[in-house]
């Protein structure tokens, strides 16, 4: 679990990419205080294991279904990357719940300033608008954004210089391709509201009830 609150922005050194994998490694600094074989890595929103790590660097596995959900595919050498490790409970929640399982991707429409703010506007790859509400939260390359607008077809966030300058936003430009996460709790409260509970039949008839006093 995560919160969307990036620590820092690292580099990705090597891609070996297999058939349908890919094993990065990535560059940092400042994650591996207390890092450990196994551990959970945010990387552009993306929750990744770490399978190996050294002094400056970690890999990771990325396996067909991720490829094919997200801009990782998109990564070269060279390629900056948010980074956040896996939430602490003595830590503070500072973004909202980001679980890292990117729902799907998005194409940066325009990018425009607003005085101290810039606002990104960002269209979805699929039907994913419907979760999406203004001033609700979502999850842009592992960053934690609120919602400023949302139409038919695109929404929009209005991001402060300091979130710009501490995360992958910076380099980005119209027409680049970013992972998107929405809130989870939106997608279970659809869930449980379609669900539909079995019919079960029952020997019970309107005779038997008759026949036995009701």
């Amino acid at each position: 679990m995560f919160t969307g609150i990036v620590e820092e922005i690292g580099e990705i050194v090597s891609v070996n990419k297999g058939a349908d994998s890919a094993i990065l490694v990535i560059k940092a600094d400042k994650i591996f205080s207390d890092m450990h074989l196994g551990d959970s890595i945010a990387v552009n929103g993306i929750c990744l294991t770490v399978t190996h790590f050294s002094k400056n660097t970690f890999h990771a596995d990325v396996m067909h279904e991720t490829l094919n959900r997200s801009s990782l595919k998109n990564l070269k050498i060279g390629s900056k990357v948010n980074l956040e490790r896996a939430m602490s409970l003595s830590g503070r929640f500072g973004g909202h719940i980001v679980s890292g399982h990117v729902d799907t991707t998005g194409v940066i429409k325009t990018i425009q300033k607003d005085d101290n703010a810039i606002w990104f506007t960002i269209s979805p790859e699929s039907n994913v608008l419907r979760y999406i509400v203004e001033k609700g939260s979502i999850t842009i390359d592992g960053i934690s954004l609120t919602v400023a607008k949302v139409s038919a077809k695109d929404f929009a966030i209005s991001a402060i210089p300091h979130t710009v300058k501490m995360t992958i936003l910076k380099d980005k430009k119209p027409g680049d391709l970013v992972n998107l996460e929405v809130d989870i709790i939106g997608k279970y409260v659809e869930k449980l509201m379609s669900y539909k509970k079995p019919i079960i039949k029952s020997n019970i008839t309107m005779e038997f009830l008759s026949e036995n006093g009701f």
